[in-house]
């Protein structure tokens, strides 16, 4: 639990495509595609956190919207400016990427699972912690081309961030096609990694940033 006036981690989760809406409930299925297995470690540990999982529409998620959630957030909560955590699967992923290339000073670390992003941008991000996760047999977002697009999958982005001298974590489940989050939300280092990771620099001022 949370000590005095101890400031709290915020965990944001980017939901996929398939859960756009205005319900806001729809993000939340299959138990926030099993993020709340961080919410359920947290509290079996006896870890204060926060655990927003905001809605979008248009398969897309803006930074700045993501930047909205935060701002709101922290005017309700104590929360640590300093240890905001990013997380989201396949588009939420491509969510997490944007909104990390955005801003590359704001974020404690980035999770994307299932996701692609361009490799335009990924230089800025290079030293941001972040622990990626794909299936090798991805039939949705393939793991090194994406959609045969712009963007390209997460195998490909990994091996970017390395060649410009980042070390993020990667796991790549062989086998597993798209949908590999319930698994890999229930990864047991994966929360305790999230929460060491803390920003070096000044906190961002996230009511600045949506606008």
């Amino acid at each position: 639990g949370r000590r005095g006036d101890e400031k709290i981690p915020l965990i944001v989760f980017l939901h996929g495509d398939w859960q756009d809406g205005t319900d806001n409930q729809s993000q939340l299925a299959g138990r926030g595609n099993g993020s709340f297995e961080l919410v359920d470690r947290a509290n079996a540990d006896g870890i204060a956190l926060i655990y927003i999982a905001p809605q979008t529409t248009g398969a897309y998620w803006p930074p700045r919207r993501v930047a909205a959630v935060i701002a709101d957030a922290l005017t309700r909560w104590p929360i640590d400016p300093r240890r905001i955590y990013l997380t989201g699967i396949s588009d939420g992923a491509t969510g997490v990427w944007d909104a990390l290339k955005a801003w590359p000073t704001c974020f404690a670390a980035g999770v994307p699972m299932s996701g692609m992003t361009e490799l335009a941008g990924l230089g800025p991000i290079r030293d941001v912690p972040q622990w990626v996760f794909h299936g090798s047999e991805d039939n949705d977002t393939d793991v090194e081309t994406g959609y045969n697009g712009a963007m390209v999958g997460s195998r490909a982005v990994v091996r970017a961030l390395r060649a410009m001298g980042g070390t993020p974590r990667y796991t790549e489940y062989p086998r597993e096609k798209h949908v590999i989050w319930a698994r890999a939300y229930n990864e047991t280092g994966l929360l305790p990694w999230m929460l060491e990771q803390r920003l070096r620099g000044k906190p961002c001022d996230f009511a600045r940033l949506r606008d």
